[in-house]
């Protein structure tokens, strides 16, 4: 499951000055003007285009959930770029993330200590640079094991070595996330 991807996008949604498009006609009608065709977006969503044109002249109104789900999640994924652009370019050069997750946190440490993984419960504020890895890995594409390994090298650094105070050594495990969220 792609949790860091998915809540950086929750984050996102977040700073929206407007809401997204409550109609299907409303969002078809979004969609078709980003994509500049109804073919592209009866390619997008799985459709004939005979069935978004007539979304976009409301001659449907009620579309099956698993539509209605592709639909809201691909207006959220377009909607106000500039806005979403100003927020992340914000936490990324000024005032970082708060990550708040539960997961399993183990340790790779000296021998003979008793690291072994537990389910915690952080809320955590990153600085800026770690903000702009994560957004920059997913902006490139990274796969969500990347972007975990990011998010776990900032806990590492922040949380559990207290930056650098303290656990020289410690290398941590982030796995089994019960659920992540962001904040910027």
């Amino acid at each position: 499951m792609p949790e860091i991807s998915d809540g950086l996008s929750r984050a996102d949604e977040q700073n929206f000055t407007r809401p997204i498009p409550k109609s299907a006609g409303a969002r078809m009608r979004f969609l078709v003007k980003q994509l500049k065709s109804t073919k592209a977006v009866a390619r997008l969503l799985g459709i004939s285009q005979r069935t978004v044109e007539r979304y976009v002249k409301d001659q449907i109104r009620q579309p099956k959930p698993a539509l209605a789900e592709r639909m809201a999640a691909e207006v959220r994924k377009r909607w106000q770029p500039l806005v979403r652009k100003r927020a992340r370019d914000q936490a990324a050069t000024a005032t970082g993330l708060v990550i708040e997750t539960r997961a399993r946190f183990g340790f790779t440490a000296a021998p003979g200590t008793t690291d072994d993984g537990r389910m915690r419960r952080i809320t955590q504020h990153l600085p800026p640079e770690y903000a702009s890895r994560l957004f920059a890995a997913q902006e490139a594409g990274a796969t969500e094991a990347q972007l975990r390994h990011i998010a776990a090298e900032g806990l590492q650094e922040i949380y559990f070595k207290d930056n650098g105070a303290r656990a020289q050594g410690l290398l941590v495990e982030f796995t089994d996330i019960d659920y992540v969220d962001f904040d910027f």
